[in-house]
């Protein structure tokens, strides 16, 4: 399904050492500057990034919840591949094992937010990202900075051009923001055709507005509509015990906890949301 997978040509695209970049490791290079190399040495297997000590245990504590490497192998990422993540967010906790695994032999893109946002919480997300990728050439030294600010800015990588897009717990804010056919099409078309679209997401039947969960069919009719055909879906990611109900919606439960406190060791029981894992194929022509 997936063959040819020759680098991209040079993306002209904003560098990871911008000013922000600069910026952002000067006030934290204490913190995010890992220079011993030994920990991520080229032609890692992805359990071995996994367990990489470039991962803090706070992070690592999510694995039994998102399941990366199972979730990872679902959607069929090879070492060798160019991969966008879209909006990897200031945590980065799925850049920070794609981009060092894809560091030795693929392309890594990072499609994050407009880089020329003046709100304080997007500019903070755009520095942390920028910190992270700057901190470490063995581990992001080969990633590509792109921006996905709808619907001025869509362009995530050159047109036709990557073997898999992934998105991770984004496409009900898309949704919110009325701008989820935009983002799914610029999916579309960075991707070479037999390209994979592989997208999880917090997922009910009876969403709520603005609850932050998405209806599994809607989600279906986004892809097929932008042009996309459904490989495979996946249980990777299901919480049978969440009930989709809560007072702030999937934030009540792990990592946020936004409800009451005393509600807390019980939504910890629950874990984290119910999430779909879907899978899908630009068609080959």
């Amino acid at each position: 399904m997936l063959r040819d997978f020759n680098l991209p040509t040079a993306f002209n695209t904003i560098s990871v050492f911008c000013a922000v970049s600069i910026m952002a490791v000067t006030m934290g290079s204490s913190a995010l500057a890992h220079s011993d190399h030994e920990k991520m040495a080229p032609g890692k297997t992805l359990a071995q990034v996994i367990a990489g000590t470039h991962r803090s245990d706070k992070n690592k504590s999510r694995d039994q919840y998102r399941h990366p490497k199972a979730t990872l192998e679902f959607f069929g990422l090879k070492s060798d591949m160019s991969v966008v993540e879209i909006w990897p967010g200031g945590g980065g906790w799925y850049q920070e094992i794609i981009a060092p695994y894809l560091n030795a032999k693929g392309t890594y893109y990072s499609a994050g937010n407009d880089l020329a946002a003046t709100g304080d919480y997007t500019k903070k997300t755009n520095a942390k990202i920028a910190a992270r990728l700057a901190s470490d050439k063995t581990l992001y030294g080969n990633a590509v900075v792109t921006e996905l600010a709808p619907p001025a800015k869509v362009e995530i990588a050159p047109a036709g051009s990557v073997d898999m897009v992934v998105s991770f717990r984004n496409f009900h804010n898309w949704q919110m923001a009325g701008s989820e056919k935009t983002v799914v099409k610029a999916a579309y078309d960075a991707l070479k055709p037999g390209g994979i679209f592989g997208i999880t997401d917090h997922r009910s039947d009876n969403p709520k507005e603005r609850d932050g969960y998405i209806k599994p069919s809607y989600l279906l009719k986004v892809a097929k509509e932008a042009g996309f055909v459904l490989v495979a879906k996946s249980e990777i990611n299901a919480n049978p015990k969440d009930s989709h109900d809560h007072v702030k919606g999937v934030w009540t439960l792990l990592p946020r906890l936004a409800g009451d406190k005393a509600d807390h060791d019980k939504m910890r029981a629950i874990g984290e949301s119910d999430r779909l894992t879907f899978k899908f194929m630009k068609p080959a022509k």
